[in-house]
């Protein structure tokens, strides 16, 4: 009986890999559905964000195969090499000929035909910092400052994207920040002494860009200009819409004929919607669902503090971009570009959210079993 027990807890949370690949084909299989009118009309070849898609795939199988089997307590080793990287590349952003511009953003560093978007790397300096410095002293994270460090960290991530600008992902960022501290203990009175300015940073932030200002008033009302910044929002629920209960079949989006922008990327959701319907999106969002579960139950079973906050982290930035995502293709909050984890175009992400699953594999492997 023991031994069948210590096997089952060597073996970790294989379901969680399973979800992981089953959701990066289901995407792979989508992004192909919402980009081949596209992709044939813009590049000449209908699987042009597959094939890249597909290179994003292998690498980060690659990487999570290699990390689920890298023992995760020698991450802390490198929590001041990636925290460098992670600052370094944000800054490339702004380097003339490094950085990359699209649509007025500066996100990418470009080497050759090869692009890299620091953001999604600094998410995971920010855990791996957080995770190594609460592990030393857990007490940290009950006085103010005890996490003065992880804000400043935190801080200085944020304010490197949002100078990209990049409002979607340097919220994502602070509450994932908000969320790891809050994890490791810190106090009420101190989260409401971060968490009230910030919202009136953002709401700052909000006023004194004419863009966001016009996308907050399409989210209010996006009839008001059908054709300007209302017009993605409309679209995504247009092609909402007509997924009914049962969807109107794979392959068989309508929306993605032009009329629905960034439709293999930000907003592939609409075409998964439109394409596979109510029920359809029901069991998609359980599968979504279950990798969140598996990652919060082997954050409740890690064996040191370090472990915990790691898979916390993993798991949170998981869940609020799959929330935060889901939230604005549905009209609940204004629009803003942010990908689907694990579905959405853009190889980047694809391969630092594989990587991170194989850490999360790697601590469940490690973790104590529970009865």
């Amino acid at each position: 009986m023991k031994d069948s027990l210590l096997s089952k807890k060597q073996g970790g949370e294989k379901g969680l890999l399973i979800a992981v690949i089953m959701l990066a084909v289901i995407g792979t299989v989508f992004i192909y559905s919402a980009s081949n009118y596209s992709a044939l009309k813009t590049y000449g070849d209908a699987f042009y964000f597959v094939k890249k898609q597909i290179i994003g795939i292998v690498l980060g199988t690659v990487s999570m195969l290699l990390l689920s089997a890298f023992d995760y307590e020698k991450l802390k080793r490198f929590t001041v090499p990636v925290a460098i990287i992670s600052f370094v590349t944000l800054i490339l952003v702004f380097v003339p000929g490094v950085g990359v511009e699209n649509y007025g953003a500066k996100r990418w560093i470009g080497v050759g035909g090869v692009t890299l978007q620091p953001s999604e790397i600094a998410k995971f300096s920010l855990i791996l910092f957080c995770a190594t410095y609460i592990s030393k002293q857990p007490e940290r994270a009950k006085t103010f400052i005890g996490i003065l460090p992880v804000l400043l960290f935190g801080g200085a991530t944020c304010l490197l994207i949002i100078l990209e600008p990049n409002m979607s992902i340097t919220v994502c960022v602070a509450m994932l920040m908000l969320t790891l501290l809050f994890a490791a203990g810190m106090k009420i009175k101190h989260f409401l002494v971060i968490f009230l300015p910030a919202v009136a940073a953002a709401v700052v932030l909000i006023l004194i860009e004419p863009y966001r200002l016009k996308r907050l008033a399409a989210f209010l009302d996006p009839w008001s200009s059908p054709k300007g910044e209302g017009y993605q929002l409309l679209q995504s629920l247009y092609a909402l819409g007509s997924g009914g209960w049962f969807g109107v079949g794979l392959f068989s989006s309508r929306q993605k004929y032009a009329f629905l922008p960034f439709a293999e990327s930000d907003f592939i959701l609409s075409v998964i919607g439109e394409e596979i319907g109510f029920i359809g999106l029901f069991f998609f969002f359980a599968l979504l669902g279950y990798i969140i579960y598996k990652g919060l139950k082997i954050a409740s079973r890690a064996k040191d503090v370090f472990g915990y906050m790691l898979a916390v982290g993993i798991t949170m930035i998981f869940g609020i971009q799959t929330v935060v995502n889901a939230l604005v293709v549905t009209g609940s909050i204004p629009p803003t570009g942010l990908p689907l984890p694990l579905v959405s175009s853009g190889n980047t992400s694809i391969i630092i959210f594989m990587s991170e699953m194989g850490v999360l594999y790697n601590i469940s492997k490690q973790g104590s079993l529970t009865f």
